[in-house]
This record gives structure tokens, sequence and C-alpha cells, in this order.
């Protein structure tokens, strides 16, 4: 295919995905307040069980239109996130092997549950941290949550863990594609931990470590179970040209 085909395809693909977001953000729109309802439940169940007086404030004329408009498009992306990976798929696997499409299907399946998993830790994890966080309130002072600030902090914190979960994944992407191998993961895990670390802290604003470790452990997990399918990978690639090479030298010697 030209590279006029590449885009006309990229920009199909493109296409319906924008389609079915537009499509996932207007079911967003009426799902917005049981959603809602949800999102706020950690500040409404602390205000009630530990008397603290906090409650969720919209402080401006449209802040409603746009809190209900950021949750919409945060629903409609991940309501149609199984239509949108499959066209990055479905772009990406024509130029690829038979063997490497089995490899890429299988980073679309495993992604969207560890992307999932993350979301779902992120969830139980976040009534802590609004909690601890709640918890700086002065004695005989009100916290006064700005909603959309609030909403978008829940928002970040579930992106950041479910995204985390899935950064191993791409490891092995890239190295499927032969862009790193598991020695330069394996050589860099001070680095990968110091980033984990990094990732935890900003993920879990607390001053609860357990909560840090929490997120550390199976971010660490998985990053060496990436480096251990790259290994294997490696050591199968490097016996397949080994095996090549040896079939090259013998048909050059039966030619000599």
């Amino acid at each position: 295919m030209s590279l006029g085909g590449h885009l006309k395809e990229l920009r199909n693909r493109f296409f319906w995905s924008a389609i079915f977001i537009f499509a996932g953000t207007i079911a967003g729109w009426f799902l917005f307040e049981p959603v809602f309802q949800i999102l706020q439940k950690p500040v409404v169940d602390l205000a009630n069980s530990r008397g603290v007086n906090a409650t969720l404030n919209i402080g401006t004329v449209a802040g409603a239109f746009d809190l209900q408009l950021q949750v919409s498009i945060f629903l409609g992306v991940m309501l149609s996130s199984p239509i949108w990976i499959y066209n990055l798929w479905a772009f990406v696997t024509p130029g690829l092997k038979k063997r490497e499409r089995r490899f890429t299907l299988g980073f679309v399946f495993s992604a969207l549950p560890l992307f999932l998993t993350g979301c779902w830790l992120a969830w139980i994890s976040l009534p802590g941290f609004v909690a601890t966080l709640i918890g700086f309130t002065p004695q005989g002072t009100a916290n006064v949550i700005n909603a959309n600030e609030y909403i978008l902090f829940t928002i970040r914190i579930l992106l950041v863990f479910g995204l985390a979960f899935v950064l191993p994944v791409v490891l092995v992407m890239l190295n499927l594609a032969g862009l790193i191998t598991a020695q330069s993961i394996l050589k860099s895990w001070r680095f990968a931990v110091f980033i984990i670390a990094l990732i935890a802290a900003l993920a879990t604003p607390t001053a609860d470590p357990m909560s840090m470790f929490l997120v550390m452990i199976p971010l660490i997990a998985l990053y060496f179970i990436a480096a251990a399918i790259t290994y294997l990978n490696d050591k199968r690639r490097a016996k397949k040209a080994a095996k090549l090479d040896e079939e090259l030298n013998s048909e050059a010697a039966s030619n000599e």
C-alpha cells in the first residue's frame, strides 16, 4: 500500500473510532447522574461516618455543564475502548507477519484487563486517599471541595493506575518489534523501580506508605514478568538466527 493509502486507512480508522467515542459520550451524558453519585461517594461517606464537614461545590454558572461534559467524554472513551483498540490493531496488523499478528492480538486482549485492574485498584484505594487528604482540614473549618477539581482528581488517579498497569505490555510489544531487548530492560531495573516509586508517589497523594507500596509491588512484579517474557523471546530469536546462519554456512560450503 502506498503512503497515501496508509494515510487514508488511518483516517478511516480515526473516523470510526471518533464515531464510537462520540456515541459513547452521548451515552455517558445520560449516565452522568449515577456515575457522579458513585464518584462523590467517598466524600459523602466520610462526611457521614466521621462527621467531617466536607461537601462538593460547583462554583461557577457553567460549572455543572463543564463537569457533566468532562465525565461524559471520559465515559465515552472508556465505553468505546474495545472499538478504538480494535481499530488500532486493525491498522497495524496488515503490515505484520502471521506470528506477529497473534502477538498484537494478545496485546489487545491483555492490555484492557490490565488497564481495568489498575482502575479497580485505584478505586478501592480512593476512599483512603480522600480521607487522608481531607484529614488535614483544620478543626473548626469546612472543606468545600470544587466539584470539577475533585472529578478531575479521581479521573486522573484512575487513568494513572490503569496506564501504569499497561506499560509492561508495551515493553513486551517493543521487544517483539525488535526495538528493545530483555538485557536492556533488566539493566534498567533500578531506574524502572525509581520511576515506579515516583508514579506511586504521585498517584497516592497520602502520607500512608502502605498505599504507595500497594501500587509499587504489582507494578514491579509486572515489570519483571515483562522482562522474563522478553528474555524468552530474545532466546527464541537468537536460536532461530543461529539455525539460519548454520543453514546458510552449510549451503555455502556445499556450493564450494
